[in-house]
């Protein structure tokens, strides 16, 4: 497991861990790192249909140990049995979760969780690190139910690692390492609960 100061020191710092196949942790901290501006979030209107059709129930920590088992299942490719989700990794993170630094937003239908994330939230910087869906855009509900939950909060920052086509569409840009440092820095000087 990897100690949990380390972690919240990693994370304030800029860098986060990400499991190899073998068991290797490597440290990551991207330039260009990926975020999404909170006062720049785009839904799309055919998820905000989605959203105000109530298909889905949002929760917040409800079951975090679920929803990380959840991305690291969904993680492995049919061709790759790998995850950067390992056994280490996922301890790690239930440790920060019954800390009270790491929390999930969950899509439930019914008694089922059907989608959801997980990251990590240190002053007003919530770190993005993994979603899952089995149902059709309930990871995109519990995107847009988190950005809500950030903002209501007073959040500053939603770092989301990478930029991917995905996440483009909810207006995640990329922007320098050097620049994403001060608005970590500034996000950090938040007072925020999550």
């Amino acid at each position: 497991m990897i100690p949990s100061e380390l972690l919240v020191s990693a994370y304030s710092s800029g860098w986060f861990p990400m499991a190899l196949d073998g068991g290797e942790i490597r440290w990551y901290s991207p330039d260009p790192r990926g975020i999404i501006p909170l006062e720049h979030f785009h839904v799309p209107s055919r998820l905000a249909r989605v959203v105000r059709a109530g298909r889905f129930r949002v929760e917040v920590d409800r079951s975090f140990d679920a929803v990380i088992r959840a991305c690291a299942e969904t993680d492995r490719k049919d061709d790759d049995p790998g995850t950067w989700i390992d056994e280490k990794i996922l301890a790690s993170y239930v440790e920060l979760h019954r800390l009270g630094v790491a929390h999930s937003v969950e899509a439930w239908q019914d008694d089922r969780l059907v989608g959801g994330l997980y990251g990590v939230a240190l002053g007003g910087a919530f770190f993005g690190e993994s979603m899952f869906h089995y149902a059709t855009d309930a990871s995109k509900v519990a995107l847009a139910a988190l950005v809500e939950h950030l903002r209501t909060r007073g959040f500053a920052l939603l770092d989301v690692q990478w930029v991917t086509p995905h996440l483009e569409k909810f207006g995640a840009i990329e922007i320098r390492r050097s620049a994403y440092l001060k608005r970590l820095a500034d996000a950090l000087a938040v007072q925020a609960r999550f």
